[in-house]
């Protein structure tokens, strides 16, 4: 499959195969990361970064647990979390005061737009409720399990269950 050899190629880094990558998933790490720190341009910054991260960490990537997709999707939805709690972000202005915040998923069909964005609207749709509102905190919104948690009033033993039984679920339907 070319996107194997792609991946190949990345990591022993090939330039091209770096622009080809690139190209194919930068507007969908730019989405997602968009929906956790609600700027553009910071999530263009975050982008350039996770994809940077990735190109140095690329012998970290292993096909075997998973898609390459998945993989940077991981980076791009940490580095994001990991912006909107650094200090700087904070105390910037352009950070989104929580009352102006308005919820990325506010319908079910503006969940299934950001869904399919990355791939996998079809599969989520097949989860049950309280999987989907669990991935939508905790993978759309960016919150912590401690902060899902807080927000759904469900203790946070059974938010970690929820999840690992969902991602399990989700992971399950992708590779049949």
């Amino acid at each position: 499959m070319e996107l194997d050899l792609l991946v190949v190629n990345f990591q022993k880094k090939d330039e091209k195969a770096f622009e080809k990558l690139y190209n194919m998933y930068s507007d969908s790490m730019h989405g997602v990361i968009y929906n956790i720190v609600r700027d553009h341009e910071i999530a263009e910054e975050v982008m350039q970064d996770v994809f940077i991260k990735a190109w140095h960490k690329a012998d970290t990537y292993n096909s075997s647990k998973g898609r390459f997709f998945t993989w940077i999707l991981n980076i791009a939805r940490n580095a994001a979390i990991d912006k909107t709690r650094s200090k700087a972000y904070k105390n910037s202005e352009k950070n989104l005061n929580a009352e102006f915040f308005v919820d990325i998923l506010e319908t079910s069909e503006n969940l299934n737009d950001k869904m399919d964005a990355i791939g996998i609207g079809k599969y989520v749709k097949a989860l049950g409720e309280k999987c989907k509102k669990i991935i939508e905190f905790l993978y759309f919104k960016g919150f912590t399990q401690k902060e899902t948690s807080e927000e759904l009033d469900i203790p946070l033993g059974t938010i970690k269950t929820r999840n690992r039984n969902c991602i399990k679920d989700l992971r399950a339907m992708v590779l049949e």
